[in-house]
Order: structure tokens, then C-alpha cells, then sequence
């Protein structure tokens, strides 16, 4: 391609990164790490030194920090906002906008959905996340990419699906996004908290790399950041051979390839702390709101108002054993009041 980034000469060398860093703290980086004398060992930075500090770091690493907004979010405003001015004109034309497909709570019915933070719903949260992708793709800043992310040089499926001519110029449509991703945790039986890990290494790879998804490479992206995050999060995560039999034309060894340049290209940070999972789930939520993704929401009945009832009894009693451990380690002045004290004796 031709502003494809080569990473490698040949298939088992490893990429190339592209520079993240200004060229005074490359040049700092260089100094630092020259040897002083012939006879002593490299000096090393403090890694207080090496680290990027929290007001950058937060700006280039949404995937990191969860003050950082998430890139996706951001990349969808502008077509939130035509569709928000589009409505505003139709309301003002006195067009109809049709029926409303949104539930909303009564004084006699409360309509709930089964979509927690820590229990996503499947089918919404790949919509979601697949919704996230056509919005990277679709407002890419340029075309950037690896070689081995290039699915003309590593077909994925060409028996079922060829790779068409004008596969690098036209932007797919969320619906084969979403049949693709569909078919991959269908097939692997992963969960959703899979599909919003896969969102955090997605951006997190973007933002490393400095790289682009688009029409070109954005299956094997994809591909590789599911693999990564079934690994990282399910305890039975599929193997890389079980893969090769959903997408028939690629290889274990084209697989293996692929996971360990995406590690590399992460740096080999999978760490995803809880504050940015909880980010990444209510941006995706937000989306889908902005987007009219409804969860599915049921109407609220004894059956469900006792489980929910028994949940939160059960957290309240966690709750209250955990405070009573750590007053048993510590005990406050004001506890003091109603313990007996013995009479001192005075000889």
C-alpha cells in the first residue's frame, strides 16, 4: 500500500515503532543510557524518570487513565451532532418522527435492562462496540498501518468471502462489523466483558502504534485484539488453532505471528484497571444512547424486583462484614465510650 508502514523485512523479524516521543526526550533517553566509563555499566534512568507524567500520559493514553476521554466517543460527536441538527430541522417542519421505539417508566410500570457494569448484556455490547469501530474507521485521520495487519497480504477467509478489489477504499458498513465480531464470540463463546476489553486493546493499540484502522486492516485488528483479550480475561481462553477453524485461510503460525507483534506494538501492557473498564462501558452505553441502540428493556415484576432485592441484600452484608473486619484491626476513640474500665489500685 502506499502509506503502508513496513514493519519487517521478513515475517519473523519484529516491528518496528514508530517514535511516540519528542526528539528532546529521545535525545535525553539517548544521553542517559551512554556509558560513562569503559569500564562501568550502562546508567540506568529511575523509572520515575522513564514514565510519561499524568497530564500527557492522559491525553495520548485514554486506554490507560480513566480521566482520559475515550477516542471512539470523541470520533462519533460530529455525527451525533448532524443527527441531532437533522432532528431539530425535521421537528421544526412540523415532519413526523414516527413511533418511538424508547421505553420509559410510568407510575404503574418500571421498565429495568439486564446490562450491570459487571453483567454486560452480549448482544448490546457487541453492537456497541462494533458501532465504536465503524466510527474509528469511518473518521480515521489517515491510513497508517502495518503490514501484518493487511488482509491482501494476509487473507483472512478468501473461500467464503474474497477480498474484493476496492477493499481498501471503501469504509464497511456496522452491520458486516457487527456480523463479523458476531460470528467470533459466537463460535469462541466469549463473554461481553470480552468485547469491551477488546474496545480498551483496540485503542490502546492505536494510540501505541500510532496507527489508523481502516478499510485495509481493520478484520486483523479486530482479530488480534479479541484473541488478546480472551486470553487475558476468560480462564479457558481458545486456542490460537481453534481459530483457524472459524476463518478457514488463515494459519497457526500467520496467528502466532500476529499476537506477538500486537504484544509487542502494546509494549506487553495488558494490564486493564477496573476505573477504565467502568469508562469504557458507560462511553459505550453513552454511544449507544446517542446512536438510538436501545438495551432491551422489561418491564419490572416480582420475580424480578426479589432477585434484584436479594442482590442488594447480599452486597449490603458483604458491606457490613467488611467494616466489621476492619474495626476489629482498628478501633476508633469514639468506640471507646462503652468499653468497662477496672478501678486502678493504689499502693
Amino acid at each position: 500500500m502506499g502509506n503502508t508502514v513496513s514493519c519487517c523485512g521478513s515475517p519473523e523479524s519484529s516491528p518496528q515503532l514508530p517514535s511516540r516521543q519528542p526528539t528532546e526526550r529521545l535525545e535525553e533517553l539517548q544521553t542517559s543510557t551512554e556509558v560513562s566509563d569503559d569500564n562501568t555499566v550502562p546508567y540506568l534512568q529511575h523509572i520515575s524518570d522513564r514514565e510519561v507524567p499524568d497530564e500527557l500520559a492522559s491525553e495520548s493514553n485514554p486506554s490507560d487513565h480513566a480521566r482520559a476521554g475515550t477516542i471512539f466517543l470523541s470520533k462519533s460527536q460530529t455525527d451525533v451532532q448532524d443527527k441531532r441538527k437533522s432532528n431539530h430541522i425535521n421537528h421544526i417542519s412540523h415532519v413526523s418522527p414516527g413511533p418511538l421505539s424508547k421505553k420509559y417508566s410510568s407510575c404503574s410500570t418500571i421498565f429495568i435492562d439486564d446490562n450491570t457494569v459487571s453483567q454486560p448484556n452480549l448482544k448490546s455490547t457487541i453492537k456497541c462496540v462494533t458501532l465504536a469501530i465503524y466510527y474509528h474507521i469511518k473518521n480515521r485521520d489517515s491510513g497508517r498501518s502495518l503490514d501484518i495487519f493487511d488482509e491482501k497480504l494476509h487473507p483472512l477467509s478468501v473461500s467464503i468471502e474474497p477480498v474484493p478489489e476496492d477493499y481498501a477504499d471503501v469504509d464497511p458498513e456496522h452491520k458486516l462489523i457487527y456480523r463479523f465480531v458476531r460470528t467470533l464470540f459466537s463460535a469462541a463463546q466469549l463473554t461481553a466483558e470480552c468485547a469491551i476489553v477488546t474496545l480498551v486493546y483496540l485503542e490502546r493499540l492505536l494510540t501505541y502504534a500510532e496507527l489508523d484502522i481502516c478499510p485495509a486492516n481493520w478484520k486483523r485488528i479486530v482479530l488480534g485484539a479479541i484473541l488478546l483479550a480472551s486470553k487475558v480475561w476468560d480462564d479457558q481462553a481458545v486456542w490460537n488453532v481453534d481459530y483457524c477453524q472459524i476463518l478457514k485461510d488463515i494459519t497457526v503460525e500467520d496467528m502466532n505471528e500476529m499476537e506477538r507483534q500486537f504484544l509487542e506494538l502494546l509494549q506487553f501492557n495488558i494490564n486493564v484497571p477496573a476505573s477504565v473498564y467502568a469508562k469504557y462501558y458507560f462511553d459505550l452505553r453513552q454511544l449507544a444512547d446517542d446512536n438510538n441502540l436501545n438495551f432491551p428493556l422489561e418491564p419490572l415484576n416480582n420475580q424480578r424486583a426479589q432477585k434484584l432485592e436479594a442482590i442488594s441484600r447480599l452486597c449490603e452484608d458483604k458491606y457490613k462484614d467488611l467494616s466489621r473486619a476492619s474495626m476489629r484491626r482498628s478501633i476508633s476513640a469514639d468506640n471507646l465510650i462503652g468499653i468497662r474500665r477496672s478501678n486502678a489500685v493504689l499502693s
